[in-house]
């Protein structure tokens, strides 16, 4: 796929369904889901068949994009700034995003950045080209709410794409930490694990699951959570702003 700057990316309405898997469940699922997944384009390239996914989350000093979560407020919406590296140098683009939830259902804006884009913004708080509906609305969003950036999550993902047409993907998240800074690339990285030796699965699909999914999900005992990595990121690095709640 060719990366354009500024092109905007679409994620119409969809359902994610998320589980937390301990290593022999992941062991299982994936030999399980063999028949009918491949590796996405992503993954495939990769050595080791996982790439780093790294996002910096933007919330304002009363963390109401927190409290809204936990809370479980219907029509949330995040912020954050997106990369696949861990050096400014060796990114070619980014992304900016805005993910808006309502109950089971997310929709999600996108728009690739380049490295002059992201740096300008974090020290002027404007973005360049006003021309992007994605990033106005990033903006605007940002100052009606007086955001800062607040937390990075990064881990490591499988991505899976059905063997035939479908909207249907799967993901798997391997050592999901995070750490409180103010930028993507920190130079000093004091991440905290989320949750030790366990995969996040996440079902992303336009419709609900299909049934063999489902049956496939029923075998293997796997729970449903709520799984938000951006809350999950405030309470291991903020411990004193989750016990006060």
């Amino acid at each position: 796929m060719i990366l354009k700057k500024n092109s905007t990316e679409v994620i119409p309405w969809r359902f994610e369904y998320k589980y937390r898997l301990n290593v022999w469940q992941y062991y299982q699922l994936k030999n399980a889901l063999t028949p009918y997944f491949r590796m996405d384009d992503f993954t495939r390239k990769t050595p080791r068949g996982r790439y780093l996914v790294r996002s910096l989350y933007f919330d304002n000093d009363q963390f109401q994009a927190y409290f809204e979560k936990i809370e479980g407020n219907f029509g949330r919406i995040k912020c954050r700034i997106r990369t696949y590296t861990t050096s400014i140098e060796n990114t070619p683009v980014l992304r900016a995003e805005l993910k808006n939830r309502w109950g089971e259902s997310i929709e999600k804006y996108s728009t690739f950045i380049t490295p002059g884009d992201y740096l300008g913004f974090m020290h002027n708080r404007h973005w360049p080209d006003h021309s992007n509906p994605v990033l106005e609305e990033f903006e605007r969003i940002y100052y009606l709410r007086a955001m800062r950036p607040k937390v990075l999550v990064e881990y490591y993902r499988e991505g899976y794409v059905p063997r035939t047409n479908g909207d249907l993907r799967i993901t798997l998240d391997h050592h999901v930490r995070s750490c409180s800074t103010d930028t993507l690339f920190p130079k000093t990285q004091l991440f905290k694990a989320h949750h030790n030796n366990i995969v996040v699965l996440e079902i992303k699909c336009r419709r609900k699951q299909p049934a063999w999914l489902s049956q496939l999900v029923r075998q293997h005992n796997l729970k449903y959570i709520a799984n938000s990595k951006y809350a999950q990121g405030v309470e291991a690095v903020c411990p004193d702003l989750v016990s006060t709640y």
